[in-house]
């Protein structure tokens, strides 16, 4: 066992903080990482300040991060997957029991043994819980270790660990979608790259939003038209005409008015997470055969696939690039969706003091 040094919470209203946190030895099946860059995900802050207290509290001290990207340093024997100096990203998940029905299928997110990368039970009782990437190094499994394309910008790879899967995997469960009309409601961490995934699988792809001012940025980014939600006139122009819409919003929302923009068998899956319980009108599913569904992450055999999707097609997240010591700041930039699209955390600076 060895310490670490790391940024983390002591309680739901403290301000993240310097600290240094056990990591375990590596095992025959475990890789050690040099963490590089974090992404900074919403969920993070909501960890951080225990507003999931309900299903998921959490236990201080608590240190946040499942959106990493590093190099590896050291292997157990029993490693094949990667080896020292290669480039490696871990994500929501850390380790699984690898033996039940969700995880024979790929889908380890659903196991319910899964170990998350944070605020998780920690079965090798190094600590309480696990510590998640706001350090300078993590151990996890070789499963649980994905291959990083070389060709990509690493900070803009980290929020891929979690933003990126979350929105490519419902998009790429839903078939082919090559020059068809696929939504993306909201332009946020979620939405910027659920944009840039329908696009690079051929869609016709348009934003929802309800601020005029992100057009010309959902434009850029690839959308090839911008709807303004709040217009009457442009949502009626575009009813019965989407084969999928991926929505992202996390506030409460109406989400019967972008049902009504599914064609004949078009679905529309739930990326984001209201606190609040949606209310979903019946008619607006029965008339046109559409189904409303929900997707959550993605499995690593999945999220392996994404990101050589993304080296292929030279995909990253739009990223803001802050040391650890601007973290705070951040999350408070973050609850005011001041940030284009994702933070992103050099953890050099952790190193350097």
């Amino acid at each position: 066992m060895s310490n670490a040094k790391a940024y983390s919470a002591a309680s739901a209203t403290a301000p993240l903080a310097p600290d240094n946190i056990p990591r375990r030895t590596a095992t025959e099946n475990d890789v050690k990482i040099d963490i590089l860059f974090c992404g900074i995900c919403h969920s993070d802050l909501h960890q951080v300040r225990d507003e999931w207290n309900s299903v998921m509290p959490t236990t201080y001290p608590c240190v946040p991060g499942h959106e990493i990207v590093g190099r590896v340093i050291d292997v157990g024997s029993q490693v094949t997957k990667v080896k020292p100096g290669d480039l490696v990203g871990v994500g929501c998940m850390v380790d699984s029991d690898q033996a039940c029905p969700s995880c024979d299928k790929h889908v380890e997110q659903f196991c319910s043994n899964a170990t998350f990368t944070y605020n998780s039970p920690d079965k090798h009782s190094t600590a309480p819980v696990t510590y998640g990437g706001y350090s300078e190094s993590i151990v996890v499994d070789e499963h649980f270790v994905l291959q990083v394309p070389d060709n990509l910008e690493l900070a803009g790879v980290a929020p891929l660990l979690c933003a990126g899967i979350t929105t490519y995997s419902p998009i790429r469960r839903w078939g082919d979608i090559k020059g068809k009309k696929v939504g993306v409601v909201g332009l946020g961490g979620l939405g910027h790259m659920g944009v840039k995934f329908a696009k690079a699988f051929g869609a016709h792809v348009a934003v929802f939003t309800t601020s005029p001012s992100k057009k010309e940025d959902a434009l850029r980014l690839g959308a090839d038209e911008v709807i303004i939600s709040t217009d009457p006139v442009q949502m009626k122009a575009h009813a019965a005409s989407f084969h999928f819409i991926l929505d992202t919003v996390a506030a409460e929302h109406d989400v019967n008015a972008y049902l009504q923009m599914l064609g004949l068998d078009g679905n529309m899956t739930l990326v984001g997470a209201p606190e609040t319980p949606l209310q979903v009108s019946a008619f607006a599913l029965l008339f046109g055969r559409k189904s409303l569904a929900g997707s959550l992450i993605g499995g690593i055999k999945e999220t392996q696939e994404m990101l050589d999707f993304c080296g292929k097609h030279n995909i990253t997240a739009d990223v803001e690039v802050i040391p650890i010591q601007q973290v705070n700041e951040a999350y408070e930039r973050m609850v005011k969706s001041d940030v284009k699209y994702r933070f992103s955390i050099d953890m050099a600076s952790l190193k350097q003091g």
